[in-house]
């Protein structure tokens, strides 16, 4: 039994070993297949003919799952399918320069692991991020991937590997960290870290990086994503096509986009305001029209009417209520709304409309309110006026 040598010589691709255990969960000899680990997927790939349908590492094993069993003392040929590995050694050295990017932007750095996918690869960084440190970190790991750095590997003493200052570990996914050496990665010049994947030889091999967006996974954590596939290519393309139309509908280049909609925005702004404004003065002037045709309703004097507000407007005009009435009833269209009294109980005219007319509500003695009637304003007024 021995370990992977696929991250010490990612560029064997097809091999010949000898079935120490059979079945359809096979041990070999010696395999250049990567078991998943460490954020890292397995390789894929067929054994002896047979499609590998996992690759793990099993009480220091490792263990090729096959969809056929194989028998114990066979030499079989494996082939690793070398796109997939491809597109995993430029993924996981892309995660390198990305956290040697973070180490030029940040200066408390923390790393909480990362991941790759079909289609995208995830860092976690345990530090804030905002959108203008994700777009340099895009940059400068695309100025990392131009420049073309040698990309190596070696494994030191795990003594002499914990006392390297500029080593990033992080104990949560890195196995090495438990054995007598520790494996050691490094972009020339850019990052140093403690890792068991498979990388590139050099960092143009990674190619583009877009960088796809940021979230927030707990932990303190800020979890950066990126592609190093057509999908970032196709992702550029339509943040490129949507930057140009919003250049062209404001009539400015792309460089004054943000100007522009900081203008748009404050005119926005001062039309809401003037809005408002306009609202508040066609509340008032129409509670001045309803006050001015208040009604008698037992011993108080009444006024009820229909008004166009939302909750909190029509809350607050009831609360303003005109003193030449005891009881002033505003109704939305909606079913909802609003009371305020004086000598008389707000929340009782409420219980009462709700009676009446279903829904719910509640409040004070001087002002409640009401929603979800089964009927509009206007009914709730003609019934007041009975």
């Amino acid at each position: 039994m021995s370990s992977s040598k696929a991250p010490d010589d990612p560029d064997t691709l097809e091999f010949e070993a000898t079935v120490e255990r059979g079945g359809t969960d096979v041990v070999l000899s010696e395999t250049y297949f990567y078991p998943e680990g460490g954020g890292q997927p397995a390789d894929r790939g067929t054994l002896g003919g047979h499609t590998v349908l996992d690759v793990r590492t099993d009480d220091g094993a490792v263990v090729h799952v096959v969809d056929e069993p194989l028998d114990a003392g066979s030499t079989v040929s494996g082939i690793v399918d070398a796109d997939f590995r491809r597109y995993c050694a430029r993924s996981h050295t892309a995660s390198h320069a990305l956290y040697g990017a973070g180490r030029r932007l940040f200066d408390d750095l923390g790393y909480g692991g990362f991941g790759i996918d079909e289609q995208k690869v995830r860092v976690d960084f345990a530090t804030p991020i905002d959108d203008a440190a994700l777009v340099e970190l895009e940059r400068l790991v695309n100025r990392c991937v131009w420049e073309s750095r040698a990309v190596d590997w070696e494994r030191l003493p795990r003594e002499a590997a914990l006392a390297r200052d500029d080593v990033a570990f992080n104990a949560k996914t890195e196995d090495e960290l438990a054995g007598e050496t520790v494996r050691i990665v490094e972009i020339d010049g850019w990052d140093a870290a403690a890792c068991g994947g498979t990388h590139v030889s050099n960092t143009r091999e990674i190619g583009p990086v877009t960088v796809l967006g940021r979230s927030n996974p707990g932990e303190g954590m800020t979890r950066v994503e990126f592609s190093v596939d057509p999908v970032g290519i196709d992702r550029r393309a339509v943040e490129k096509r949507a930057v140009l139309d919003a250049a062209r509908t404001l009539g400015t280049g792309v460089g004054g986009i943000a100007d522009a909609v900081g203008r748009i925005q404050a005119e926005r702004d001062e039309l809401r305001d003037d809005r408002d404004d306009l609202r508040q003065k066609l509340l008032e002037q129409r509670v001045a029209e309803i006050v001015d045709d208040a009604f008698e309703r037992g011993d108080l004097r009444w006024a009820a009417g229909v008004v166009e507000a939302d909750a909190n407007a029509l809350s607050d005009a009831v609360r303003d209520r005109p003193g030449e009435v005891d009881v002033l009833v505003l109704a939305a269209p909606d079913g909802s709304l609003a009371v305020g009294a004086e000598s008389a109980d707000a929340g009782d005219v409420v219980d009462e409309l709700t009676e009446r007319f279903g829904g719910g509500g509640g409040g004070s003695p001087d002002v409640a309110q009401a929603g979800g009637l089964d009927a509009d304003g206007s009914a709730v007024v003609a019934f007041l006026r009975e």
